[in-house]
């Protein structure tokens, strides 16, 4: 009893729950290091060097993307049930250094390739819940500075992806794939020896006796668990149309459990359930355009983009394809502070945007991205100008934290809260199947692999096309929905005073 109250007494400290959040803090800023550096570097890597055509590129990158998202299912479970969350994370941040290892020296093996790429998915799965868990657990009962820990957090994955996205493929470009993956892995590790020499101060601000818990025959049964997950993921991710078939199995199997849920809830929960399952929906969508950055886009940028940013004919600096990407980051770290003011400001004056709302104007943005990117591709003369790719990113940036950035928020507010673990991994599974489309659309500007020639901008505009196309008929089908959504809403009010 007397370990369990000093435990408390230090938990509300806020030095020592400081110092437990930088822990965390830094292992997850090198890991979002190392993932979003594999990223940058994987698709060039993918048609570079291994000889891949797009489309098996592209459809690879998508079903990596799929399990990438599904696999937390499994991980959080893990955590909560049998290893207690340090041990989980730990063991998936073992797991995804060494699948960037092993990346490194894939060049002339597929098999290690493919390997290399489940241990990635299966060691995010045990990662990712489990590192945002102990954030909440570590200011557990404090609302107000969780909120800031999360804000930190989510900056800190970002600064970990900008920095990674610019270096990784500067790496690749100069010192070949090998050194890129070499040092995503190498970041890892040094995330991981900071997290052991200081795991001291979790252990003094979250209950020890989850430690004490874990059992070492746990411990080797998750492990033999994760060779044969590993083994699984690898064999599905070197066969398209088996991807293909457990991608869609698993979309049948949520909405199946969605309509279990619905159909066994309480009346008083229904109009909350509709409104999840809505803006869940909703959200999913633009994750098929984001899956566009590391597909389409990064091979729109490798064939037709100049990579030199001048101002009145002087250049200032030049990315490569791949650091393209880190303008995703660049541009959500300058935006979500402005929006979060907006936001704040709009409450204040209680001229709230509803959430709806905010996903039709995310999926205003997104077609403005891709009609630019359309306009640009038809009009060139050349290689399209880089600072195109700014506009563009910056507006489906925008558009990302109006609609995915607002999923989690879905969950919070409407979501039972009995429900709200297996609803919320459900909303990741949607994202990983929009992911999988996404590739699948970015095909439409596959190059053939009996192309010899390079292709020109021009090659890219029926995509970009199609892509603003969707995103306009997405805004008109939100418009259309919207008083639905506002009905649902206003029921799910009422039964909540009801309730109180």
């Amino acid at each position: 009893m007397t370990g369990s109250t000093s435990t408390l007494t230090a938990s509300h400290q806020p030095a020592t729950r400081r110092q437990a959040f930088t822990v965390v803090l830094a292992i997850e800023l090198w890991e979002r290091f190392g993932y979003y550096g594999m990223q940058a570097a994987l698709t060039i890597f993918m048609v570079g060097q291994l000889r891949m055509s797009d489309t098996a590129a592209n459809l690879l990158m998508g079903a990596l993307a799929a399990f990438t998202y599904i696999t937390p299912l499994l991980g959080g479970l893990i955590g909560d049930r049998l290893l207690g969350a340090r041990p989980a994370m730990v063991l998936g941040a073992v797991s995804l250094a060494a699948g960037y290892a092993l990346l490194a020296v894939s060049l002339g093996s597929p098999q290690f390739f493919l390997i290399a790429m489940a241990l990635i998915a299966a060691g995010n799965g045990l990662f990712k819940p489990n590192a945002g868990n102990l954030v909440r657990r570590i200011y557990e009962g404090d609302n107000a500075a969780l909120d800031a820990a999360f804000t930190l957090y989510y900056m800190a994955v970002n600064v970990g992806s900008a920095v990674s996205m610019l270096l990784t493929p500067w790496l690749q470009d100069n010192y070949g794939a090998p050194v890129a993956f070499g040092a995503c892995s190498v970041g890892l590790v040094i995330g991981l020896v900071y997290y052991l020499w200081r795991a001291r101060w979790l252990s003094q601000t979250i209950a020890a006796n989850e430690t004490s818990s874990m059992q070492w025959g746990r411990l080797g049964l998750v492990v033999a668990g994760m060779v044969v997950v590993t083994a699984v993921i690898a064999w599905i991710l070197g066969n398209a149309a088996l991807a293909r078939t457990c991608v869609i199995t698993a979309g049948v199997v949520l909405i199946l459990g969605w309509a279990v849920l619905y159909v066994q809830a309480p009346a008083q929960e229904r109009p909350g359930l509709r409104l999840t399952y809505l803006l869940s929906i909703q959200t999913m969508f633009y994750l098929a355009f984001y899956q566009q950055m590391m597909t389409s886009l990064t091979l729109f940028a490798l064939r037709a983009v100049s990579g030199d940013y001048e101002i009145a004919g002087v250049t200032l600096f030049h990315l490569s394809a791949g650091q393209f990407q880190a303008l995703n980051s660049i541009w959500i770290m300058i935006l979500s502070p402005i929006l979060a003011v907006l936001y704040n400001r709009l409450g204040a004056k209680e001229r709230d945007i509803s959430l709806p709302r905010k996903m039709l104007l995310g999926y205003l943005f997104a077609a403005a991205a891709f009609a630019i990117w359309w306009v640009a591709s038809i009009t060139a003369h050349g290689l399209v100008s880089p600072w195109i790719m700014v506009v563009g990113y910056g507006l489906l940036s925008t558009a990302e934290l109006l609609t995915n950035g607002l999923g989690l928020a879905v969950i919070a507010r409407y979501a039972p809260a009995r429900l709200s673990g297996f609803l919320m991994g459900g909303l990741y599974l949607l994202w990983g199947i929009s992911m999988y489309v996404g590739s699948i659309i970015a095909n439409e500007a596959a190059m053939p692999s009996d192309m010899v020639s390079s292709v020109g901008p021009a090659f890219y505009a029926p995509l970009f096309r199609t892509l603003f196309a969707t995103a306009v008929g997405i805004v008109i089908a939100l418009a259309c929905l919207e008083p639905l959504a506002r009905r649902w809403a206003e029921e799910h009010v009422n039964v909540m005073i009801g309730k109180g």
